[in-house]
Order: structure tokens, then C-alpha cells, then sequence
């Protein structure tokens, strides 16, 4: 999956997640929820409270791709394939990588190393940058949970086998 190289900017390599990753994994997931938390008006969610023994050990029972520009790891994604169901998770791209198309890549990996008939993953009703992002990589919402303060978890699917 890498990058055109011939705007003269660095290629941006995507690899299997490993547990050596996990450390990077957890500070861009941080990072990279920051503005989510903003948003929402509470850290309290998981991508911020997770340790990263939690991170390792879902590491072991999860598969994912991290994506590095330069040495550097800027993205990374989980997922688990369950009954022909490719439960995506944890998108997580470093703030100034935002809206490169590290996103993409990662959902586009994901999908293609996926058996799966069906992707499925779910963002806050606030999170208007991730609405936008999975509804042009072709998923639709499928169902709406509300969190009991306003706001709702936005479930998307998209149709990877006909």
C-alpha cells in the first residue's frame, strides 16, 4: 500500500501489527483521541483510559496494521473477524497526520487481509470527521445506541463480498 512516491514525499508503509508495536500503538491512540475527548467533554473512554498492559493483551487476541511514514508509526487499526463479521476498531491516527489518508489505507488493509462477508464499526454521533471518513469509504449507518447523554453510538456496515 504505499504512497506514490513521485511527489517527492516519503512512502507511507502498512504491516501487520506486532507486539512490539504495542507502546507506539498506545501514545498515537492517545494522542489521537484527545480531540475526540474534546468533543465529547469527558477522557473517560477507553482509547484513553487503556493501559498498555490491556493494549498488549488485546494485541494477543486481535489482529491490525500500523501504518509508519519514515520509521515513524502515524496509524494504526484493530479488528477481530467473528462469524463473517469484520468487527473493526481503534482507529487511531497521530493528530498531524489527520486527514493524509493514513484513515483510508488502514480500513483498505483491513478489509483486503478480511474473509468477512460484512465490516462493522461504530463512532460518536459528534464525530463528524469519522461520519464523513467511513460513509465515503463506502460504509452506512446501520443502527444508533444512545449513551444516555445526548449523544448516540453511530453503527456503520459496508458490504465486502457481494
Amino acid at each position: 500500500m504505499p504512497e506514490d512516491q513521485q511527489d517527492g514525499r516519503s512512502e507511507v508503509d502498512i504491516r501487520a501489527i506486532s507486539d512490539g508495536d504495542a507502546g507506539e500503538v498506545l501514545t498515537v491512540q492517545r494522542a489521537a483521541f484527545v480531540s475526540e475527548a474534546a468533543i465529547y467533554g469527558s477522557v473517560d473512554m477507553p482509547p484513553l483510559t487503556q493501559t498498555l498492559a490491556e493494549l498488549e493483551a488485546e494485541l494477543r487476541s486481535e489482529s491490525g496494521f500500523v501504518a509508519r511514514l519514515d520509521g515513524r508509526l502515524v496509524g494504526a487499526i484493530r479488528f477481530v473477524e467473528r462469524d463473517g463479521l469484520l468487527l473493526i476498531g481503534r482507529i487511531a491516527i497521530a493528530p498531524d497526520m489527520q486527514g493524509e489518508g493514513i484513515g483510508r489505507m488502514l480500513l483498505d488493509a483491513a478489509e483486503q487481509s478480511s474473509g468477512a462477508d460484512v465490516a462493522e464499526l461504530f463512532t460518536g454521533s459528534l464525530s463528524e470527521a469519522n461520519l464523513r471518513l467511513y460513509e465515503a469509504c463506502g460504509y452506512e449507518e446501520h443502527e444508533r445506541i444512545p449513551d444516555g447523554d445526548g449523544t448516540e453510538q453511530v453503527f456503520l456496515r459496508k458490504r465486502l463480498r457481494p
